[in-house]
């Protein structure tokens, strides 16, 4: 892969990070419970950091770290895509954010698997790994949320 495709790559992963900041960030304006606009608005922040992450890894592909994966329980996978509303109840709002880092994980994967440079590969797998750990914190606090009877 020439520099520009693997500049390619990274502009198109960090334009999802964007894309996802934007989107937490306006939840956060929009809810009206105060949980809701919590999450989400530390969400947003996660998100930024990633895209200053990928920012990163693009000028310097050297900073590339190993991100072990996380366990997945697959409980995004299990709940329905809630819709978005500014009166969206807690447990609601985390299953909608456990769906995006979800699909996070899902752009990644099929990076990883279309990439033919083992260093690529690498990356990817590893940026897989990262949306995977927000994927199991949000899990977490979804079965705490959506299910406390099972604490």
């Amino acid at each position: 892969m020439d520099k520009q495709q693997y500049e390619a790559l990274f502009d198109m992963a960090i334009s999802r990070e964007i894309e996802a900041y934007e989107f937490y960030r306006k939840v956060s304006e929009r809810a009206q419970n105060s949980e809701v606009k919590t999450v989400f608005a530390q969400l947003s922040q996660e998100e930024l950091g990633h895209k200053n992450l990928l920012t990163q890894f693009k000028n310097d592909p050297a900073k590339i770290m190993k991100i072990e994966a996380s366990p997945d329980y697959k409980v995004a996978e299990a709940t329905e895509l809630p819709a978005l509303s500014a009166e969206m109840k807690p447990a609601d709002a985390i299953a909608l954010a456990m769906k995006k880092e979800q699909q996070a994980v899902e752009f990644y994967r099929a990076l990883e698997q279309n990439a033919k440079e083992p260093e690529l590969k690498a990356a990817f797998a590893n940026l897989a790994n990262m949306e995977l750990g927000h994927k199991h914190r949000l899990e977490n606090v979804f079965v705490q949320i959506g299910y406390p009877e099972a604490f």
